[in-house]
């Protein structure tokens, strides 16, 4: 397949959903938020990967006070594109959560399932607390509730990418949050 070339990328968008401006604005506004909340017992930032990369730096970028990072690879796909609704942990963290504030950091909140079996995981094991910054939220995929203390925007049920978020591991390196073509995901694409 071979790099993407950015006039391919930009033909297989439909529309940009976020701009990166807006992005920047909400991530520095919950961070700001955040510093507050946490400034007298930093948080452990948690980011699942590779879709919480990109709001992970940002984020981490914008807040005011001190915090460590670790990360996450978990799968919930097996081998086929159907979820099985078993979690596989691929990678785990490399500290300890014990007595620890967490403050997971997500690209996008979809079913909800992963997000909330993490957040029973990291409690199992001991957190302090754990709390979740979703930068993106479709509500009409979720089908596990549970309190996302810290909300980006609301998206319509629409296939998006950018920011962190891939399409067969494209696209990630998008500014924006863009909804991509349906040919393109759907295989009608040239």
């Amino acid at each position: 397949m071979g790099g993407m070339q950015i006039a391919d990328i930009q033909s297989d968008i439909d529309h940009e959903l976020v701009s990166k401006q807006q992005i920047d604005a909400k991530i520095k506004s919950v961070a700001k938020q955040v510093s507050i909340d946490y400034a007298d017992e930093p948080p452990l930032l948690v980011a699942v990967l590779k879709g919480a990369v990109n709001t992970l730096t940002a984020f981490s970028q914008a807040l005011s006070i001190p915090v460590q990072m670790d990360f996450m690879s978990l799968s919930s796909y097996g081998n086929g594109t159907e979820s099985t609704g078993t979690i596989t942990v691929r990678q785990d963290l490399s500290v300890d959560v014990r007595g620890r504030h967490i403050l997971i950091v997500e690209d996008i909140v979809d079913s909800g399932r992963t997000l909330n079996w993490l957040m029973g995981e990291l409690r199992d094991r001991g957190a302090a607390s754990v709390e979740v910054f979703a930068l993106l939220e479709k509500p009409a995929r979720r089908e596990v509730e549970f309190d996302v203390k810290y909300r980006g925007f609301e998206i319509p049920d629409e296939f998006v990418v950018g920011f962190g978020l891939d399409y067969c591991e494209e696209y990630r390196n998008l500014d924006s949050i863009a909804v991509l073509k349906p040919q393109v995901y759907q295989g009608e694409h040239a």
